[in-house]
C-alpha cells in the first residue's frame, strides 16, 4: 500500500465527516424523539390531567427542552394530583420541581422543595447533592459541603459529592489563606 499524503488526507477528512454526520444524526433524532413525545403528552395531558405519571413525564420532557417555567407548572400540577402512588414517586416530583426552579436560578424556592424531596425520602442523593448545589450557590458553603459529606456517608462512590465538596474543601483553604495573610497586614 502505497499512499500518499493527499489521498491520506481525504480518507482522514471522509472518516471525520462521517463520524460527525453520525453523531449530528443521532442528537438530530433525540431531539426529534423528544418533541414528538412533548407533543403527544400534551395532547394526552390537555384532554385528561388526572394522571400524575403523565404529568411527571410531561415536566421531564420539558424540563430535557429546557422549558423550565412550563415544567414547573405542569410538575406542580403532577403534585396535586397524587394519589395512590408511593412516596417515592412524591420524592421525585419535588425534586425535579427545584431542579426546574434552580434553572431559573430561585434558588430559596428550589431548597425548600430539595428539602422536601429529602423529608419524603431521607437516603436520595440525588435531591441531596441538588439541595448542597443549591446551598453553594446561596453562598452558603459550609452547609453545602456538610450535605455533600452526608451524600458520601450514603453513596461513598458518588461522583459529584467527591468532585464537590474536594472543590468547597480547596475554595475554603484559599480563603482561610487569604484571610491569615490580610490580618498579618500582607
Amino acid at each position: 500500500l502505497n499512499i500518499s499524503l493527499p489521498e491520506s488526507y481525504l480518507i482522514g477528512l471522509s472518516i471525520l465527516l462521517f463520524v460527525i454526520a453520525i453523531l449530528v444524526g443521532r442528537q438530530f433524532f433525540r431531539t426529534r424523539k423528544d418533541e414528538m413525545r412533548l407533543i403527544e403528552l400534551e395532547k394526552n395531558v390537555i384532554g385528561n390531567s388526572s394522571n400524575a405519571g403523565e404529568l411527571y413525564e410531561l415536566g421531564s420532557v420539558q424540563l430535557r427542552k429546557r422549558l423550565y417555567p412550563q415544567a414547573t407548572a405542569t410538575l406542580k400540577k403532577a403534585l396535586k394530583e397524587i394519589k395512590e402512588e408511593p412516596n417515592e414517586a412524591k420524592a421525585l416530583i419535588e425534586n425535579a420541581i427545584g431542579f426546574s426552579l434552580a434553572a431559573q436560578n430561585d434558588f430559596k424556592s428550589a431548597i425548600i422543595h430539595y428539602k422536601l424531596a429529602i423529608k419524603i425520602k431521607s437516603d436520595y442523593p440525588v435531591a441531596l447533592n441538588n439541595l448542597a448545589f443549591a446551598k453553594k450557590r446561596m453562598l452558603a458553603n459550609d452547609e453545602a459541603f456538610s450535605i455533600y459529606q452526608n451524600v458520601l456517608k450514603i453513596d461513598p462512590n458518588n461522583k459529584t459529592a467527591l468532585r464537590e465538596s474536594e472543590r468547597i474543601s480547596k475554595s475554603n483553604k484559599n480563603n482561610n489563606l487569604e484571610k491569615s495573610i490580610n490580618s498579618k497586614g500582607f
